[in-house]
């Protein structure tokens, strides 16, 4: 069974940072393009950042810059290296993992940037 498993979110003020963790069981994240997407209140499901299985990494343009995905092969998790949040960062952060056959998601992760 695959699960996937965020951590890291919370509370921060503008400027600040956080790193979310998504730990993987059941796959390997090297065997999967990894990404986090996130989903505001009343918006869609976007796609932030993902890594490729040769390690190539694409940010959403809003997040060039600020954000870093990376992953530990070793400890089978990925990350995403979150500086100078902006109030609208605030979302729900999901963990995703896909190969050609199959899509797994995370429970999500609550980010909320105050001003």
């Amino acid at each position: 069974q695959v699960q996937l498993v965020e951590s890291g979110g919370g509370l921060v003020q503008a400027g600040g940072s956080l790193r979310l963790s998504c730990a993987a069981s059941g796959t390997a994240v090297s065997d999967n393009v990894m990404g986090w997407y996130r989903q505001a209140p009343g918006k869609q499901r976007e796609l932030v950042a993902a890594i490729t299985r040769g390690g190539s990494t694409n940010y959403v343009n809003s997040v060039k810059g600020r954000f870093t995905i990376s992953r530990d092969n070793a400890k089978n998790t990925v990350y995403l290296q979150m500086n100078s949040l902006k109030p609208e960062d605030t979302a729900v952060y999901y963990c995703n993992g896909r190969t050609l056959l199959t899509v797994y998601w995370g429970q999500g992760t609550q980010v909320t940037v105050s001003s």
